[in-house]
């Protein structure tokens, strides 16, 4: 009973709070960086070479004649990010069998799957991605256009989009903020584990077409504020909602470009006619200064309506109860 206590050392909403625990050193006494090693050679390596695969075989399946070469489609978008997310869930699972933990305690309680934090989350991306358009429409360099689908296929495509984009928001939030933030927090502290992986994520979005340094540091910024939100709500069930409803409003709703990539089957056809430094170019909104405005404003209201909650302090009579 007192090992199973000290793994849950925090008190996060009745989540056991992992990166309370820096001193462990589980799975046959490795530390915290072998562990990690280990854990980032079977789960971005082997996703790379699947994701090439998976991504070459739903290309001759792709819908065509709705948007130059290189659009994205939502075949391509669910089977290139869902098929890793699968590999990447699998290691953490065989991960957590060897240091004796569960899934939860890397940000995925699946029993609070889908719940309140998921649709907060997708509330705060859907209004978030919506206020910077509108930041770029009221500088004059934007308008949301005319629409592009009508009928059965606004169902069907906003459908199809909204699968391929909370399997986005799974992949990416438990790839980088699920075990790795987890286990390299043991070894250093959250806030710098944290800082850390929101680097690499924001670099590894210079891979994109069409991506500038602006939207690499934008994409970094928004990985912190998921961090953040992991360490208020205890769970990545926010930042995956939001993930994929920021995601989901830009590609298919507003038809904006993402990363320099406009979808197929989206909603509107918006117009950018301004400075790049405003509408953000071929980036899409993501590299327009007005995103770090929102950004600021996403950790100051999240910081007011999710306040940080202490530690219980347990009494004498139950640390004694606990002793017995």
């Amino acid at each position: 009973m007192a090992r199973a206590q000290s793994r849950r050392s925090g008190h996060n909403g009745g989540m056991s709070v992992w990166y309370s625990r820096p001193e462990d050193t589980s799975f046959a006494g490795l530390r915290a960086g072998w562990r990690l090693t280990i854990f980032l050679c079977l789960a971005v390596g082997v996703p790379a070479v699947l994701s090439a695969i998976a991504l070459a075989l739903a290309h001759g399946h792709a819908r065509a004649g709705t948007t130059p070469v290189g659009g994205l489609n939502p075949l391509l978008a669910a089977v290139g990010e869902g098929a890793p997310f699968l590999w990447v869930l699998f290691v953490s699972w065989i991960m957590a069998r060897l240091e004796h933990r569960s899934l939860a305690d890397y940000g995925l309680p699946w029993r609070r799957a889908f719940q309140g934090n998921f649709w907060a989350g997708a509330l705060w991306g859907a209004v978030s991605l919506t206020a910077l358009l509108l930041l770029i429409m009221v500088s004059g360099d934007f308008s949301f256009g005319h629409l592009m689908l009508h009928g059965a296929a606004i169902e069907t495509y906003g459908l199809e989009w909204a699968l391929a984009f909370v399997l986005v928001g799974f992949f990416e939030e438990f790839t980088f903020r699920g075990y790795a933030l987890a286990t390299l927090t043991q070894g250093t502290t959250f806030w710098t584990a944290a800082i850390i992986l929101s680097v690499v994520f924001g670099a590894v979005h210079l891979g994109n077409t069409g991506e500038s340094w602006i939207g690499a540091l934008s994409a970094g910024l928004i990985g912190l504020f998921f961090c953040f939100t992991l360490r208020r709500t205890g769970s990545l069930w926010f930042a995956i909602g939001m993930h994929a409803a920021w995601d989901y409003c830009e590609s298919f709703v507003y038809g904006v470009p993402d990363s320099g990539q406009v979808s197929q089957g989206r909603l509107l056809r918006p117009d950018f006619h301004g400075s790049h430094w405003i509408t953000g170019g071929s980036v899409g909104p993501e590299g327009s200064l007005w995103v770090f405005v929102i950004i600021v404003l996403l950790f100051a209201l999240f910081a007011d309506l999710y306040p940080a909650r202490e530690a219980a302090t347990p009494s004498p009579e139950s640390t004694a109860s606990s002793a017995a």
